[in-house]
């Protein structure tokens, strides 16, 4: 069926007049809000900058978070008498950080870094992907910093009795489990930075959103293109969640087992 004639054809019927059925009116504003001369590109490339600068920043938000998580905590596990005083002074730096991050709204910094701090960078993506980054490095840096104190205390002694520094205890043996019980709430993170991204629109940062916007002005079609736009996120966040469970799974699935049915060597049956 050719859906190009057959727009045409709905087309010419409501402009003479015509009642159209509630379905022949849906295909007609749809094909309009999101074929109708190509438009459906406009979306594309929205959605590919949506999801560049989100990886962007969930790259940027987790580098700063396990930094501040990993000063905050090795601040808090300081032995009494042998304190240090220039981790006393990063870790202060990571508590106004995360104070005054999480306690102002997102899009009041976006607009300080791209009206402000930014005002002369004409690379409004990566302007917007570095606030998305900073703001989610808040949370991350609260996520990692309790998947830290998750881990038991038996693993770092482990680690330190046979020889390994503060630093290797530190990033070989805590950090990978704190990772591990912290990734479900990491990969939520990056599905609320999907969404997030939409406010990049008011630094003029190409988006998903921002292209919706433009086509809803050009065809004066703005249910129709929230519809379409409503939906485009939605598939992508209900797929990266779906990888993200998926990705969850193989993470807890143990390394090595064996069936019942075999027996370990050396070790004799009964």
């Amino acid at each position: 069926m050719d859906w190009a004639q057959y727009y045409l054809q709905l087309s010419e019927m409501a402009k003479s007049g015509q009642e159209l059925g509630f379905f022949d009116n849906f295909f007609r504003l749809f094909y309009q809000a999101f074929i109708e001369g190509n438009r459906w590109q406009l979306y594309l490339r929205g959605l590919v900058v949506t999801l560049q600068l989100t990886v962007i920043a969930l790259c940027i938000g987790i580098v700063l978070g396990v930094l501040v998580a990993v000063v905050r905590t090795a601040h808090d596990q300081q032995r009494l008498g042998r304190r240090s005083i220039f981790l006393s002074f990063c870790n202060v730096l990571c508590q106004i950080y995360t104070t005054v991050i999480r306690g102002t709204p997102m899009m009041v910094q976006l607009l300080i870094w791209g009206f402000v701090i930014f005002s002369s960078s004409r690379n409004k993506t990566m302007v917007g992907a570095l606030g998305i980054g900073i703001n989610s490095g808040a949370y991350v840096a609260e996520i990692i910093r309790g998947g830290l104190m998750s881990v038991d205390q038996g693993q770092t002694e482990a680690a330190r009795s046979i020889g390994m520094t503060t630093m290797q205890t530190m990033f070989l043996v805590v950090l990978p489990q704190a990772i591990k019980n912290s990734f479900p709430a990491i990969g939520n993170e990056f599905v609320v930075n999907i969404k997030d991204s939409s406010v990049l629109s008011a630094i003029a940062v190409t988006d998903l959103y921002f292209q919706s916007i433009g086509v809803a002005g050009s065809v004066f079609l703005f249910t129709q293109t929230m519809t379409v736009t409503a939906s485009i996120y939605l598939v992508l966040t209900f797929t990266t969640t779906r990888i993200l469970g998926f990705i969850e799974k193989r993470m807890g699935r143990p390394r090595s087992s064996f069936p019942a049915s075999q027996t370990v060597p050396g070790n004799p049956t009964f």
